[in-house]
């Protein structure tokens, strides 16, 4: 079902559908880990991660929940009209902890005035059928959205970025929360290292089997304090980073196999310029990549689900 005019569901002709406005996400950062840090999985994190690259800078731990909802409200309250907040547990993975201390974060998130639900971003190893059962029972009242970092439908690459995870854990993980009565949401990073044009274009095909309702895309991206940093600067043979022009013009192709149904929250990540190593884009910004992959749908006369198939 289309709900925007663009050649494929766009995030937020979504959110505007389903509460009737603009509804803007705040970043919280609660200083959880992740287990492929603190030693129960391995050591290090994924070799991509610099979670300062997306942290806005009122997301200290430090802070506690409410303080930095406050904050974040009243940045974005002076700067759109948003009435309503999603609180956004971002950083690092969000249900690594007991039910109980959960419980607690998840409540006092939704005790801050106008926040009117939750995205939870984790991984798919890192969630328990008790949780799914408190977030369903959440559900019954706010908008609940579970993420999970994906990243890649290939296990050899899950290795090479450490990710301490395989596919078939994620694939195991979706059908836990299945039909649970929140939002299922996936993210991959596009380009990383060994994996070809086809491969990436075939996770198009293996996340459309997933019982996903939105995706987040984007490029890889190089960026200080990250394992990968070392790795590029030793071992550059071993990255093929995207162009804008390349990249734009294989994600028109990705799009054209994906699943109609799948919202798309986001095509391209924007890592703060005194982070990001490479690839550099001349200082394009996010909407501009946006506009020009529009144009590119438009040019190839493409669209989401065009090349989709059930059988892929």
């Amino acid at each position: 079902m289309k709900i925007t005019g663009k050649r494929y569901l766009d995030y937020s002709s979504f959110i505007k559908s389903t509460f009737g406005e603009r509804v803007q996400k705040i970043s919280l950062d609660i200083g959880f880990t992740c287990p492929n840090r603190d030693g129960s999985k391995g050591y290090g994190g994924c070799t991509y991660c610099n979670n300062n690259t997306f942290n806005p800078d009122y997301c200290e731990p430090t802070k506690s929940i409410t303080q930095q909802l406050e904050e974040g409200i009243s940045r974005f309250s002076k700067k759109y009209k948003s009435q309503h907040y999603l609180a956004y547990f971002q950083a690092y993975t969000n249900t690594y902890s007991d039910l109980e201390s959960l419980k607690a974060m998840y409540k006092e998130a939704l005790s801050v005035p106008n926040v009117v639900g939750l995205v939870i971003g984790t991984r798919p190893d890192c969630i328990s059928e008790e949780i799914i059962d408190y977030l369903s029972m959440l559900s019954k009242t706010y908008f609940i959205a579970l993420e999970f970092g994906v990243e890649s439908t290939l296990n050899k690459t899950l290795k090479t970025v450490n990710r301490c995870h395989t596919f078939e854990d994620t694939k195991a993980t979706y059908a836990l929360c299945e039909n649970k009565g929140f939002y299922l949401g996936a993210h991959l990073i596009i380009g990383l290292p060994g994996e070809s044009e086809a491969d990436l274009l075939n996770h198009a095909k293996a996340i459309s089997k997933l019982p996903i309702h939105t995706l987040k895309l984007h490029h890889l991206q190089i960026v200080k304090q990250s394992i990968m940093a070392y790795q590029y600067k030793t071992k550059p043979e071993k990255f093929n980073l995207f162009t804008a022009e390349r990249y734009i013009d294989l994600i028109t192709d990705f799009v054209g196999l994906l699943r109609p149904d799948i919202i798309i929250e986001r095509f391209v990540s924007e890592a703060p310029q005194d982070l990001l190593i490479a690839p550099k884009w001349k200082g394009l910004k996010n909407f501009e990549i946006v506009a020009k992959i529009d144009k590119k749908l438009a040019e190839k006369n493409t669209w989401q689900g065009k090349y989709y198939n059930e059988s892929f």
